[in-house]
């Protein structure tokens, strides 16, 4: 899967091999990552934010489950949990600790698959993040809020042409952007019509002076398009 791919959600539970339906997933199926799925969209229930300028992600925290609200008030005026009735880590706690063992104690940092909701059932792969920090914030509630940073890590490999590296990490396409293409070109590819495989493609390429915040120089195109394009730019 490469950063910037659509994927619908069918297919995302599909290319993980479980059902995504929580958004916080720690150490799920023994993999070697976690999985956390993000929004910024309008109306979103969490406060998920894009920092572009620093390649960042700052993720909310999610509310206590229903089952376990034991108090009158709605699960988003309620503290968001740490732990579980039973004394056990929520996922909220799972990603606190793991956050602080390396801000603290200097252990590796966990890695974590970032998808990002686009619309109802489409999706965006964003790539592999760093979990590097994380904090309590109170204000009428406890919220907690995590620090992710775009990691050295492109399909499942650490990268080791930094100049590539560097590149990717300032081709970042804002939501914003990437919301206003995909409606504007219907969900499909623009050369072919076809809505599989899409991916969001730089008209002109950014190695080139192409914008990665400008929608006139974004389009989608399928893999099959997309390779072709990149043939004939090589």
């Amino acid at each position: 899967m490469q950063k910037d791919e659509i994927i619908r959600y069918v297919d995302m539970t599909i290319e993980e091999g479980m059902n995504l339906q929580r958004g916080m997933n720690f150490n799920v199926m023994n993999k070697e990552y976690h999985i956390i799925l993000m929004s910024v969209r309008k109306n979103a229930p969490y406060a998920d934010e894009w920092l572009l300028d620093e390649n960042t992600i700052i993720y909310e925290g999610h509310d206590i489950q229903k089952n376990h609200n034991k108090s009158s008030l709605p699960a988003n005026l309620v503290d968001q949990p740490m732990y579980t009735p039973s004394g056990g880590l929520t996922e909220n706690g799972k990603f606190f600790k793991a956050a602080l063992e390396y801000r603290d104690e200097h252990k590796a940092a966990h890695i974590v698959k970032v998808y990002e909701k686009l619309q109802d059932g489409i999706w965006v792969y964003n790539g592999y993040f760093y979990l590097v920090d994380a904090w309590i914030e109170q204000k009428k509630r406890k919220v907690f809020k995590f620090k992710l940073v775009m990691s050295d890590i492109e399909n499942g490999e650490k990268v080791l042409d930094l100049s590539t590296l560097e590149l990717e990490h300032n081709r970042l396409i804002p939501t914003s952007v990437k919301a206003l293409v995909f409606a504007r070109d219907n969900g499909c590819c623009v050369k072919c019509g076809s809505n599989k495989n899409l991916h969001y493609d730089h008209i002109l390429p950014f190695s080139k002076g192409g914008s990665s915040k400008d929608p006139n120089n974004i389009q989608l195109l399928c893999q099959k398009c997309n390779l072709a394009k990149h043939d004939k730019i090589e």
